[in-house]
């Protein structure tokens, strides 16, 4: 029995041993596997945050309103080239003039809105006093170079393309509402904090746009400036203390001839159809075309391409009166199914912006939004003889690089917002 208890002895001492082996390579399997991170704790066992860099995937970006502004950028495309042909072919000699300079333009406002919306925008904080005196140096400069007709300075030449510094104030004069209100938010009601920057940056602004004279420019940036003060939580009271200030202060100037460009625009506002001299007949022809254009469109509009008012009737078709060409084409559900989209993607912006995880994201995106959609209002109303006619372009629709690529950058920082918004993607 003495040899049989040894063999049972060592099997036993053997199989211990094995398993110790193995439970040893087994722990060191998962110290490897397993290893921490170098960045995931310190010496007192409590986490570190990575601090956020420049660049940022997040939830990735929202697909409807990518397809939304990809849908308009489209249609505008097509409508613009339709607007543009005739005025192109007989003032240059080529058809497809605006057409291949707007696609070139919308190539680069899409490459700069999709990398636009990998980048971090609370990274901006950093750069809005950068910006804002980019904004400033451009509306000082635009002053500075000769003037264009009518002794008017609206654009800055650089080669084959021009640049129209009133853009950037606009995305400036946001950049910077939101940047100002959410770091003060707790303080927004006192007027220190909201009041006083206010005046200095529409007072300034307003002041070099209205050298220009740019006075469309003015009335866009005072109704931005209101609304980022409203919804950054500025008391009502004093929104309407500003109003009334800055009323007294048009009539004044209207009073003492400072107006004077202004006044000349509204001459024959709303009796485009009831001229009763040959001087009222020329300062109302471009809105009487915009309105027998619109009146000739009726419920499905005579077909794509089809306008007789763009035809050297309707000056300058392809900027801010290209919506009239538009419904003349295709008519009053086409012109409303338009509108529909642009009233969805200012939806969905807001939507978007609602549900940023911090409040710059939030202002940020709202404004950025409601930019287009205020345009869109003031262009309808511009067109149709509601608001004396100024230059105010239809976003993603009329011609021009400046407004075109700036659109595109700011839907990108939209597009940013929405990697970090908590909202379901679809």
């Amino acid at each position: 029995m003495a040899p049989y208890l040894n063999m049972i002895l060592k099997a036993d001492i053997n199989r211990i041993y094995d398993e110790k082996y193995l439970e040893a390579e087994q722990a060191k399997k998962e110290k490897f596997f397993n290893a921490p991170k170098k960045n995931s704790a310190n010496s007192t066992g409590k986490k570190r945050r990575k601090k956020p860099g420049w660049i940022t995937t997040g939830m990735g970006i929202d697909l409807p309103f990518c397809i939304i502004i990809l849908v308009l950028l489209t249609i505008g495309l097509i409508m613009m080239f339709s607007a543009s042909y005739p005025v192109a072919y007989y003032s240059l000699g080529n058809s497809y003039y605006y057409l291949v300079r707007q696609l070139i333009f919308a190539a680069i406002g899409v490459a700069c809105m999709f990398g636009i919306s990998f980048f971090n925008y609370n990274k901006l904080h950093r750069v809005v006093p950068l910006i804002m005196g980019i904004s400033y140096l451009a509306l000082i400069i635009v002053l500075i170079v000769p003037s264009g007709e009518a002794n008017v300075h609206r654009w800055i030449p650089l080669g084959p393309f021009n640049i129209q510094p009133s853009e950037i104030a606009k995305f400036s004069t946001i950049l910077f509402f939101a940047h100002w209100c959410s770091k003060h938010y707790d303080k927004m009601q006192l007027p220190k904090f909201s009041v006083l920057p206010g005046i200095t940056v529409f007072g300034t602004t307003a002041m070099l746009l209205f050298l220009e004279p740019h006075y469309s420019g003015i009335v866009i940036i005072a109704m931005l400036t209101v609304l980022m003060l409203y919804i950054g939580g500025m008391k009502t009271r004093y929104l309407a203390i500003g109003g009334i200030i800055l009323g007294a202060l048009v009539i004044v100037l209207a009073m003492t001839g400072g107006l004077t460009y202004a006044m000349s625009r509204m001459d024959g506002w709303g009796q485009s159809l009831e001229y009763t001299t040959e001087d009222m007949w020329q300062t109302t022809w471009q809105t009487r075309n915009s309105l027998y254009a619109i009146g000739s469109g009726g419920l499905w509009g005579l077909g794509l391409g089809q306008s007789r008012q763009k035809f050297l009737y309707l000056p300058e078709p392809q900027n801010d009166f290209i919506f009239a060409i538009v419904v003349e084409e295709l008519g009053l559900v086409g012109a409303v199914l338009i509108l529909l989209i642009f009233a969805l993607l200012v939806w969905r912006g807001i939507t978007l912006s609602l549900r940023s995880k911090d409040n710059f994201g939030k202002l940020l995106g709202i404004g950025l939004t409601s930019q287009i959609g205020l345009q869109v209002i003031l262009n309808i109303l511009v067109i149709t003889d509601w608001l004396p006619n100024t230059g105010i372009s239809l976003p993603f629709f009329s011609y021009g690089g400046s407004s075109l690529i700036m659109l595109l950058a700011q839907m990108g920082l939209v597009l940013s917002v929405s990697r970090t918004a908590n909202i379901e993607k679809q």
